[in-house]
C-alpha cells in the first residue's frame, strides 16, 4: 500500500479534497492551461481576422505563423515548457503549406479538422480495445503509468467514461465542421472554428475532472519503486553487517557435518 492508498483518521474530510486538487493540477499540466488554450486559439483567430478584411492568403497565413513562432520565443524567453506551443506552431505549418499548395483558404483549416476526427477515432478505438486513451495520457502525469489497467478497476472505470466524453465530443465538432468545408465560405468556416475551439474541450477537460475526482486515488508505481529499492538496500545492508558480525574462523552446521562425515 502506498502513501496515496493509506487512510488517515480525517481521510474522508481531506482526500476529496486531495483528490480534487490533484487533478485539476494534473489536467492543467497534460492540456497546458490558460495559456495553452490562448496558443491554441490565436493564430487561427489572426488567419481568419485578416482574411476576412482583405482575402489575402498568403498574409493571413504569414500572420497566423508569425504569431505562432512569437508565442514559442515567449515560452523560451520565459524558460516554460513549450510543448503546447510547438505543437501550435507545427499545426499551423501544416495548415500554411497545405493552402498554399491548394490555393484554397479554407484548406488551412484542413490539417487541424483531420487531426481532431483522428483523435476522436483515437478516443472511440482505445476505449472499446479497453485501453481508453486518456488514461495513456494522463496515467504519466499522475505518476500511476498504467497500474490501473489491473490494479486499479475503479480508475480504469474513470478513464473509460473520460474517453467516451473526449471521442464523443471530437466526433460532435466533426459533425458540424466538416459540412461546413464543403458548403460554407473561408470566413463562415474559420469563424465557427474559432467559436467551437474552447468549449468543446472545457466540456472534455471537465467532464475528465468530474470522473477522476470521483475516482479511486491513483497508484503511485514511482514511490512504489522507490520504496523497493530502498527495501532491497536495507536488505543488502543487513546481510553485510551480519557476515561482518560471523567470525571467520566459526563453524557452520555444514563444516561440523563434514567433519563428523572424516571421523567416521
Amino acid at each position: 500500500m502506498t502513501s496515496l492508498d493509506k487512510p488517515t483518521e480525517d481521510t474522508d474530510q481531506t482526500q476529496p479534497q486531495d483528490a480534487r486538487a490533484v487533478t485539476e493540477a494534473a489536467l492543467f499540466e497534460a492540456f497546458g492551461g490558460v495559456r495553452g488554450m490562448v496558443e491554441t486559439v490565436v493564430p487561427g483567430l489572426l488567419f481568419v481576422a485578416i482574411f476576412t478584411v482583405n482575402k489575402d492568403l498568403h498574409l493571413s497565413a504569414i500572420a497566423a505563423l508569425a504569431v505562432s513562432l512569437v508565442l514559442v520565443v515567449v515560452r523560451l524567453a520565459m524558460r516554460d515548457t513549450v510543448k503546447h506551443a510547438f505543437s501550435g506552431v507545427f499545426g499551423v505549418a501544416f495548415g500554411v503549406a497545405f493552402a498554399m499548395f491548394t490555393g484554397n483558404a479554407k484548406d488551412f483549416y484542413l490539417p487541424g479538422m483531420l487531426y481532431t476526427l483522428g483523435m476522436a477515432v483515437a478516443y472511440i478505438v482505445t476505449t472499446l480495445a479497453g485501453v481508453p486513451l486518456i488514461g495513456l495520457i494522463l496515467g504519466p502525469v499522475f505518476k500511476e503509468n498504467l497500474s490501473w489497467r489491473t490494479r486499479n478497476p475503479g480508475r480504469k472505470k474513470a478513464y473509460t467514461k473520460a474517453s467516451w466524453a473526449w471521442g464523443l465530443i471530437l466526433l460532435a465538432k466533426c459533425v458540424i465542421l466538416f459540412p461546413l468545408y464543403w458548403w460554407a465560405d473561408t470566413t463562415q468556416l474559420g469563424w465557427v472554428l474559432v467559436a467551437l475551439k474552447i468549449p468543446p474541450f472545457l466540456l472534455a477537460v471537465w467532464l475528465t475532472w468530474v470522473f477522476l475526482a470521483k475516482a479511486p486515488a491513483p497508484i503511485d508505481v514511482f514511490a512504489e519503486m522507490e520504496a523497493q529499492e530502498e527495501a532491497e538496500k536495507a536488505e543488502k545492508e543487513r546481510k553485510a553487517a551480519l557476515a561482518a558480525e560471523t567470525p571467520a574462523g566459526t563453524d557452520t552446521g555444514e563444516s561440523h557435518g563434514g567433519r563428523h562425515r572424516r571421523e567416521a
